[in-house]
């Protein structure tokens, strides 16, 4: 998958020459689309570093099309392996393939033995990651992970891009993804969508468990309570999330176009990138809003915005809103509500959601 194409060039500091040979780097990317997003820090901090730097991705498809939206990185190359996969022989044999590209750098995000596999059989010589299932050998320089100075997975992943045991450079570089307008043309038409009117995405699932999901009939009703404000409101998802989409669909009375499973990954972000506002789940989908700078509400139950918040809150202050009710088993990190009553999601009422839209998207006195 080639991702070279219709970029914005990014500058390189002028102490750089044109001679020097250009630094060629693999990242091995995480397998969750939120966690691709989170990387994007990483990304712009090794351009900043090193100027003139050729980053290559490996990836699995499903992150493909968010990479190629990202101008750091020159090409996606899929990793054809399911989650959980092993295949031995078939990532040697990538990886040998890929020792004909001489890469200088490879940077290994999942902390998973067999993601540093690749770059060990692609001789690439210097190899980065943090420790953890029996790596050493594999990776050659290695990275302790101190959780309580890195907080943020985002802050971990762009803790690579330094020395073992330096300071991370603060604020983490702002993360962008790259639209299509064509393509949004092409697709609202396809799908015979109204832009006359504001539009509001919300964003139902999670792929992580149904404890990271708001209940089909808050988003119901949230649903009924925009169109009355004359929002057109958008359900986008996954083809998992298409009978979740039907259901609030219905329980809003037909309010809300369900898209979910209707486009792949590459439009929805484009349609996305369409809203007025965004009401989102803790999801990859939540992330995706963030990097296109929309006006977002995130709702937390079982995970926890300390850890992977929207990074729009630190590099865009006032764009997102984080909405959570505190109660004492919550964040459990839990697929599903071990304690069966789920509260967290169940009690965050939408007149509350209503209300944090209402203090997001309020005018603000114009600076003097």
């Amino acid at each position: 998958m080639r991702s070279g194409e219709n970029k914005a060039p990014l500058s390189a500091p002028s102490s750089l020459l044109a001679t020097q040979p250009m630094p060629r780097i693999l990242i091995v990317a995480p397998s969750w689309i939120g966690d691709t997003l989170l990387a994007q820090p990483l990304l712009r901090r090794l351009h900043e570093r090193l100027g003139r730097v050729r980053i290559d991705a490996l990836a699995p498809p499903w992150c493909g099309p968010l990479l190629v939206r990202m101008p750091e990185i020159d090409e996606v190359i899929a990793a054809p392996f399911a989650h959980g996969e092993l295949k031995l022989r078939a990532r040697w044999k990538l990886g040998r393939e890929l020792a004909q590209r001489r890469y200088d750098q490879a940077i290994i995000l999942p902390n998973s033995f067999k993601s540093a596999l690749i770059p060990f059989f692609a001789d690439i010589p210097l190899r980065t990651g943090y420790a953890g299932e029996f790596r050493y050998g594999l990776l050659n320089l290695m990275h302790k992970l101190d959780k309580a100075k890195l907080p943020l997975m985002a802050e971990r992943y762009a803790q690579l891009a330094e020395k073992p045991g330096a300071e991370l450079p603060r604020p983490l570089p702002r993360v962008h993804l790259q639209t299509d307008p064509v393509n949004t043309a092409r697709t609202t038409a396809r799908l015979n969508l109204d832009r006359s009117r504001p539009v509001a995405v919300f964003c139902p699932g999670a792929e992580y468990g149904p404890a990271k999901r708001w209940p089909v009939q808050h988003f119901a009703a949230l649903a009924r309570e925009l169109a009355a404000r004359n929002y057109a409101v958008w359900l986008i998802g996954s083809a998992k999330d298409a009978q979740l989409g039907e259901e609030i669909r219905a329980q809003s009375a037909g309010l809300c176009d369900n898209l979910c499973g209707r486009t792949e990954l590459a439009a929805a972000i484009d349609l996305i990138s369409c809203a007025r506002l965004v009401v989102s789940n803790d999801s990859g989908l939540m992330h995706v809003a963030a990097a296109l700078g929309k006006p977002l509400i995130a709702l937390y139950g079982s995970s926890s915005p300390a850890h992977t918040p929207p990074l729009s809150l630190a590099s865009q202050p006032g764009s997102a809103r984080i909405v959570k009710i505190d109660i004492a088993c919550s964040p459990c990190f839990a697929r599903s509500c071990p304690l069966g009553h789920f509260k967290c999601m169940n009690e965050l009422l939408p007149a509350q959601v209503l209300a944090e839209i209402d203090a997001l998207l309020e005018p603000r006195p114009a600076a003097t």
